[in-house]
């Protein structure tokens, strides 16, 4: 698996109502600088989403926002980040954003963001890509997901040689260690690593 030098994270256009939520997306963005690993977002200024791209930037790292063109008024584009790319679409979004990404991160988000994430789960379940598929559960947001997939798993829908590959990180500070690790293990180890449910 080659390591991890940009990362694409996923959140929401909100804050949510727990200040942990801001928080993690500040912690996660200083991180990602402190790291050297650049990020590629949606673009906007608000919500988490700002506030993550912000954090990489006062951070002294690289950001590139990918934003539809009918969202650049909506979702107030941020215009301190180095690289922005306006495109016509969500689906060309999406496969930019999975272009220049060597792994995912999701914070907490609404309906996109789930979507989003799903997607990548989705592919590397069909062998598209290993790429590591990171869920932050701050204050367990994602647990009720997490609880889901097993439901699934229990009724058989999803099945010995097609699980899903992610790794959960209880709070932002597990983020960074976790990409790290999943960058320095050969790809017949992968497997392995990037299969977990905490």
């Amino acid at each position: 698996m080659a390591l991890v030098r940009t990362v694409c994270v996923y959140c929401g256009s909100g804050f949510g109502t727990s200040p942990a939520f801001r928080e993690a997306a500040q912690e996660l963005g200083t991180a990602l600088a402190r790291a050297g690993m650049a990020l590629v977002y949606g673009g906007g200024d608000v919500g988490l989403m700002g506030t993550v791209a912000r954090a990489v930037l006062d951070g002294g790292g690289h950001v590139t926002g990918i934003i539809p063109d009918f969202l650049q008024a909506r979702e107030n584009m941020l215009e301190a980040v180095h690289e922005t790319v306006v495109v016509p679409d969500m689906h060309t979004r999406k496969r930019l954003m999975f272009e220049r990404s060597d792994a995912f991160v999701t914070l907490p988000g609404g309906i996109g963001t789930l979507e989003e994430l799903v997607e990548q789960l989705t592919w590397a379940q069909l062998g598209r890509h290993r790429k590591p598929v990171v869920l932050v559960s701050v204050d367990a947001f994602w647990a009720p997901l997490l609880a889901l997939f097993d439901h699934m798993r229990d009724h058989g829908f999803i099945r010995e040689g097609l699980d899903l590959s992610y790794l959960v990180a209880k709070d932002a500070s597990g983020v960074v260690p976790l990409l790290q690790a999943a960058g320095h293990q050969p790809d017949d180890r992968a497997e392995d690593l990037v299969t977990s449910r905490m």
